[in-house]
């Protein structure tokens, strides 16, 4: 299909490569088994094609889309060779992927009509939302901008001490209080401090406590009313970090989050440790939210902006 371009650079390509490894290499042993001793794809073939998608995490709603489009197919064409099934996976995969307008990014970038840009980070603590937020950090100053973190999450002592270790590392400035103070209050200091150094970005991370939903709402919608009586229309993105190994866990976290917040894009980590990929494909397309960022390793430089064509394309290479 004329769309796999090649678009990231040779390093990041290969970074993205060895990250999709584990999943793409228990996908296609399934696939594999699938389809042995088939020469057609009949009915057979589909309900293996069906198990082999939903136990790589794909979701069993979007397997059922992407089963749907593959039998059209088989209808159309009549006779389809089994060696044709990757192609078409391949091309379905990222027809659906396309349908959330998302994954078209190739760089760190921000809105240039908003200064600072705000990003308000939210999920479950383990995720890596912290180390998100400092490679992002890291990824944005070395774009050029002009980056503040704010330590909202004041519930954990060592999510404050995680996230100060990240801005001496990447030369960020921070703005703190002490475990304990009202995250709302951190939030409206982080932004006036932003605003007063001509900031371009500000990343604000939060608190990741889903056992009492409605605390977590009510203290969300707090702290974005504060911030927006120092930038207006603050946040201006609302990201939340899935853990990728965690598979259909993260299904139920990216439902859990998307009912107490409006959440505007995605973050999966931690796909380089897991044969979990297919994640990415599932919770893209039920929720409609678009995934921005993906982790592919521990490095620093390991947090990529997604792009589906070149995910795709290392999924199926």
């Amino acid at each position: 299909m004329s769309f796999f371009k090649r678009i990231f650079s040779s390093e990041k390509k290969e970074t993205l490569d060895k990250g999709l490894e584990q999943t793409k290499t228990s996908f296609f042993s399934k696939l594999t088994k699938a389809v042995a001793g088939k020469s057609k794809v009949d009915d057979e073939v589909l309900d293996n094609l069906e198990e082999v998608l939903v136990s790589s995490d794909v979701g069993v709603n979007t397997t059922l889309k992407i089963i749907e489009r593959i039998e059209a197919r088989v209808a159309q064409d009549k006779y389809m060779g089994t060696e044709e099934l990757n192609k078409i996976l391949r091309e379905e995969i990222a027809a659906l992927l396309s349908e959330t307008q998302s994954g078209e990014e190739t760089e760190f970038t921000i809105p240039a009509n908003k200064k600072p840009y705000v990003l308000m980070v939210v999920g479950v603590n383990g995720v890596g939302k912290t180390t998100t937020i400092g490679k992002l950090a890291y990824q944005f100053k070395k774009a050029g901008y002009k980056v503040v973190l704010g330590a909202a999450d004041t519930f954990r002592a060592a999510a404050i001490d995680q996230l100060q270790i990240w801005a001496d590392r990447v030369g960020v400035p921070l703005v703190k209080q002490q475990m304990g103070s009202d995250p709302a209050s951190v939030a409206f200091d982080t932004l006036q401090s932003a605003v007063t150094q001509n900031a371009d970005i500000v990343i604000i991370d939060t608190a990741g406590r889903l056992h009492n939903k409605v605390n977590l709402m009510n203290e969300l919608t707090k702290v974005k009313r504060v911030m927006q009586k120092v930038v207006e229309d603050a946040p201006h993105d609302v990201l939340l970090v899935l853990d990728g190994s965690t598979g259909q866990n993260a299904f139920e976290q990216a439902k859990q989050f998307t009912a107490a917040t409006e959440v505007s894009c995605l973050a999966v980590t931690k796909l380089d440790g897991t044969a979990k990929g297919g994640v990415v494909i599932g919770i893209s397309d039920q929720f409609q939210i678009p995934v921005k960022y993906i982790g592919v390793g521990e490095g620093i430089e390991d947090l990529q902006v997604f792009n589906k064509y070149e995910f795709v394309d290392s999924f199926f290479k």
